[in-house]
């Protein structure tokens, strides 16, 4: 009863945040996902009412992102075609130099100021450092995912911290976006963007109209042999069963290999990275067999979609609002710093490494460094809703190269078992050192774009 009870709250409590959004202008103006909303409003809910909230209800929360996140990574490159290695390379390389910088940059300003300042200062654990690259880039998938992670090393609270990092940087992602978006229409950087005043109201509100319904996905197979959202599903979790397979062997042969040793990396090794990488062969395997019709990446993506949905939901609603008073101060100058650093880039590095749609393409970049990549694709379509620009294009390319590694990829799932395998420092100073090789790579670029370039068309007014 336990499990019914609670997709039933919680499935109340996201159909209550797509109605506050559709009733509130001001939640409209922000962006806010309905997942965001509803999991706020269970998260008021839990803290009022806590004493009369089953103890089970909370602690299977708390476990749904874990099991959804390799749901969302399994999905990542299913029914995808993937172009050719070196066409990805050549549109999206100036991109994937920004994005890795983002990235490996957060890690240098998240390990640096906890292990100099954070940790002599507050007494948080070096470790808190990587929250940042997790919960900006990562999300709240990502934390889910490595709940199992943070108990291997006694650090439980790293979870709720990671979810409140995650939560400041969706906020910040698409409300300073928006800022960014606004500077940009009135110095005239993009041209293809409509103000939030001169959208319909039915747009403003999130609903497609019965005439302009996009489909959401196509039917791969016969419903008289199997339906087509069963046969999505069961491809899932073939792939996520690769991936548990996967890890079960990586633990063993560490086993086999260093019988003595006091520190297993692959014991706290989450599951969502290997699940990715199970969908990857499956969709391999898919290919290889001329099955590519059988698997349809437009249900995929509302599989992983709804999957994100509840993932964000449960894991808004659980944040233990306790763990995150008690370092408030120290949260605080980690997405302070994580946020400037995404706006050092765009203001400054992004008109200097891309030779086209400068903007179009640093907003993409700076939503996902802070509110995920559905962050960035959210910004990107209010600056291109048709896709005029390369910003696109290059933008999926990139992330073919940069998901598998950072922002929940096997970067991002080692760093937290190196850190309290080797120490914070040996760590930050990889980082340092991959952040200066990036920074060389988008120094050639720079040199190699034209000079002269138009910023565009613009008007006035806010989005």
């Amino acid at each position: 009863m336990t499990a019914i009870s609670l997709f039933a709250v919680l499935s109340l409590l996201l159909v209550c945040g797509k109605m506050l959004r559709i009733r509130f202008t001001f939640l409209q103006r922000l962006y806010l996902p309905s997942s965001v909303i509803g999991g706020l409003l269970g998260l008021l809910l839990v803290n009022l009412f806590r004493d009369h909230i089953p103890a089970e209800w909370i602690s299977a929360a708390q476990k749904f992102p874990g099991f959804l996140i390799n749901v969302i990574f399994a999905t990542l490159f299913l029914g995808v075609t993937t172009p050719r290695f070196k066409e990805v390379v050549r549109i999206a390389f100036p991109q994937l130099c920004f994005g890795q910088l983002l990235a490996w940059g957060q890690y240098v300003i998240g390990l640096g100021l906890a292990g100099f300042v954070l940790a002599p200062v507050f007494g948080v654990p070096p470790a808190f450092g990587n929250l940042l690259e997790i919960g900006f880039q990562g999300g709240h998938g990502t934390v889910g995912g490595m709940s199992e992670s943070f108990r291997s090393f006694g650090w439980e609270d790293g979870i709720d911290l990671g979810l409140t990092v995650a939560t400041i940087g969706m906020i910040v992602g698409v409300v300073v976006g928006m800022v960014l978006v606004n500077w940009a229409y009135r110095h005239g950087y993009v041209r293809e963007i409509r103000a939030f005043d001169e959208r319909p109201v039915h747009e403003r509100r999130g609903i497609h109209l019965p005439d302009e319904r996009p489909a959401a996905g196509r039917q791969t197979v016969a419903s008289d042999s199997i339906d087509s959202l069963a046969w999505h599903i069961a491809i899932i979790g073939l792939a996520v069963g690769i991936g548990y397979l996967m890890l079960l062997g990586l633990r063993s042969a560490e086993v086999a290999i260093f019988p003595n040793a006091t520190r297993r990396i692959f014991q706290g090794f989450p599951l969502f990275p290997l699940c990715m990488i199970g969908g990857v062969l499956m969709q391999t395997v898919v290919t290889k067999c001329g099955g590519t019709l059988l698997v349809d990446h437009g249900q995929m993506q509302r599989l992983s979609g709804a999957s994100l949905d509840y993932l964000v939901l449960s894991a808004v609603a659980t944040i233990k609002l306790a763990v995150v008073a008690a370092n408030w101060l120290p949260l605080l100058v980690l997405a302070v710093s994580g946020t400037l650093l995404s706006l050092l880039l765009v203001m400054f590095l992004a008109p200097r490494l891309f030779k086209e749609a400068w903007f179009e393409r640093a907003i993409a970049e700076f939503g996902q460094s802070t509110g995920v990549t559905a962050t960035g694709l959210l910004l990107l379509r209010t600056v291109d809703p048709d896709s005029k620009t390369i910003a696109a294009a290059s933008f999926g390319y990139k992330q073919l190269l940069h998901e598998p590694f950072m922002g929940g990829g096997i970067w991002t799932a080692f760093a937290l078992t190196l850190v309290y395998g080797i120490g914070w420092r040996p760590v930050w100073l990889f980082c340092l050192v991959m952040t200066v090789v990036w920074s060389i790579a988008a120094w050639v670029v720079c040199r190699r774009v034209a000079t002269g370039r138009t910023g565009g068309t613009g008007g006035t007014g806010d989005v």
